[in-house]
C-alpha cells in the first residue's frame, strides 16, 4: 500500500518496536529515514513515528503540558499527568515541518485492565479523564505546532498529523486549529486575515465525501486521522484522499484484533504542489 502510494514523508502510528518500523521500512522500495518518538506507556509500549524520502533534521520530542496547564487527573485514585503518556514527534524532513501524533484513545479502559466498567458513574468518570488528557494533549501539541510556525504561516511549511481519536468538529480536534473563521470552505477562507500567520488548516473537507473515514466503530465510518497544514501548505493541497480502503469494524474491545494482519485504520494520504 505504502508503495503504491509512494508517499515522500509518511507518519506511522502504535509501532511496537523499533524493529518492527525497520521490518515494514526494508521491504520498501527506494531509501528511507526514519525516527520515532521515545516517550511511550510501559505497560502500553506504542509508539508514534515518521518514514522520510529525505533526511530527518530537527528531532525532538513533544511530551511536557505547557507550564500554564495544571496536571490531569486520570483515574479514581487520583493519579494525574503532567505530560503527554504517549509523546509525539516534532521533526524536519526536507522543506516540511511536521508534529506527528497519537492522542490518548476514546476507547476506555479500567482499573485492572478491564474494558467493561461495573457501572455508568465510572464509565463517566473514566470518560472524563480520557477527555480531558486527550485535551491536554492537544493543547500541547498545539504548542508545538506554535514553536513552528513563529507568527509566519504564509512562509512556513508546518504540518501537523497523525491519529487525534477524535473527528473534525470534536472539541479537542478544534483545539488544534487556531483562530476560528476561516477553515476550507467557508466564505472566510479565501480572505486572508492576521489569523493566518497562526492558524491551521484541517484538510478533511478536501477528502472525497465517499472516502471521509479513516475507522469504522461498531459499523459507523469515523473520521479520527488527520492532516492539519499552515496557511502555506493549505493552498498548495492538490489532492487528499484515503484512498476508498475500508477497514474493518472494530468495537470495544481492542484485543479483539490482536495478531490481525490489515490495520483498523484506513491511510490518509495528502499531495502539495510545491
Amino acid at each position: 500500500m505504502i508503495d503504491a502510494a509512494s508517499p515522500d514523508v509518511l507518519a506511522v502510528q502504535e509501532v511496537g518496536e523499533p524493529e518492527a518500523l525497520a521490518d515494514l521500512v526494508a521491504r520498501l522500495a527506494g531509501s528511507w529515514h526514519t525516527e520515532l518518538s521515545s516517550v511511550f506507556e510501559p505497560d502500553h509500549p506504542i509508539r508514534a513515528g515518521v518514514i522520510s524520502r529525505a533526511p530527518l533534521s530537527e528531532v525532538a520530542q513533544v511530551a511536557a503540558f505547557p507550564r500554564e496547564l495544571a496536571p490531569v487527573q486520570v483515574d479514581d485514585d487520583g493519579t494525574t499527568i503532567s505530560a503527554m503518556p504517549r509523546g509525539a514527534l516534532r521533526v524536519r524532513a526536507g522543506e516540511l515541518e511536521l508534529v506527528i501524533c497519537h492522542l490518548k484513545s476514546k476507547l476506555l479502559s479500567f482499573p485492572g485492565g478491564r474494558f467493561s466498567p461495573r457501572d455508568e458513574g465510572e464509565r463517566a468518570r473514566y470518560g472524563a479523564y480520557a477527555l480531558h488528557r486527550r485535551a491536554a494533549e492537544a493543547v500541547t501539541v498545539r504548542a508545538a505546532a506554535d514553536e513552528l510556525l513563529a507568527g509566519a504561516g504564509a512562509e512556513r511549511a508546518v504540518v501537523v498529523l497523525g491519529d487525534l481519536n477524535d473527528e473534525p468538529l470534536a472539541a479537542t480536534t478544534q483545539i488544534l486549529l487556531g483562530p476560528p473563521g476561516s477553515e476550507i470552505g467557508t466564505a472566510g477562507y479565501d480572505r486572508p486575515d492576521r489569523g493566518d500567520a497562526w492558524r491551521l488548516w484541517n484538510l478533511a473537507p478536501l477528502i472525497p465525501a465517499e472516502h471521509r473515514f479513516t475507522r469504522v466503530f461498531s459499523g459507523r465510518r469515523e473520521l479520527i486521522d488527520h492532516v492539519l497544514a499552515g496557511r502555506f501548505l493549505v493552498t498548495r493541497a492538490s489532492a487528499v484522499d484515503t484512498g476508498g480502503i475500508e477497514p474493518a469494524s472494530i468495537g470495544l474491545d481492542p484485543g479483539a484484533r490482536r495478531d490481525e494482519p490489515a490495520s483498523d485504520h484506513a491511510p490518509l494520504f495528502a499531495r502539495f504542489d510545491l
